[in-house]
């Protein structure tokens, strides 16, 4: 299946610190990650229009049932409001009925180090997996 690939939505100024979320999710069905796959390019799309959104990226391997997201942010709390905001909110609330396994990692980058790479993102999800 296809990703989507990262995208830019806001440049974060040079030198700035951008703080940086990756996810995996998979899920307990092939239905539920047909859900989740049919859902995520409106989930991209309002993060890029987010207030302090600097990246997003999606990696769905939907006959996997797994899926990894990867966002860079102007801190925090802009991450945080996007959470809270429709349609992620509700959405996160129905996947939570066909989610086998999630798992998130937070770390910070400096500006110039956007975009991230999958090959980062997979490392520090399988370290906090493995508790380091």
């Amino acid at each position: 299946m296809p990703d989507i690939p990262w995208s830019t939505p806001t440049q974060a100024a040079p030198g700035a610190e951008v703080y940086v979320m990756a996810s995996r999710f998979e899920t307990a069905t092939l239905a539920g990650a047909v859900r989740f796959f049919l859902k995520a390019p409106g989930i991209v799309l309002q993060i890029r229009k987010a207030p302090g959104a600097h990246g997003v990226a999606l990696r769905a391997r939907v006959l996997r049932r797994t899926f990894l997201t990867l966002s860079a942010w102007e801190d925090r709390d802009a991450l945080h409001r996007f959470a809270r905001s429709e349609p992620h909110r509700s959405s996160a609330r129905a996947a939570s009925a066909y989610m086998q396994e999630s798992a998130f990692t937070y770390w910070t980058v400096r500006a110039e180090e956007l975009p991230l790479s999958w090959a980062e993102a997979e490392r520090r999800l399988a370290a906090q997996k493995a508790g380091h």
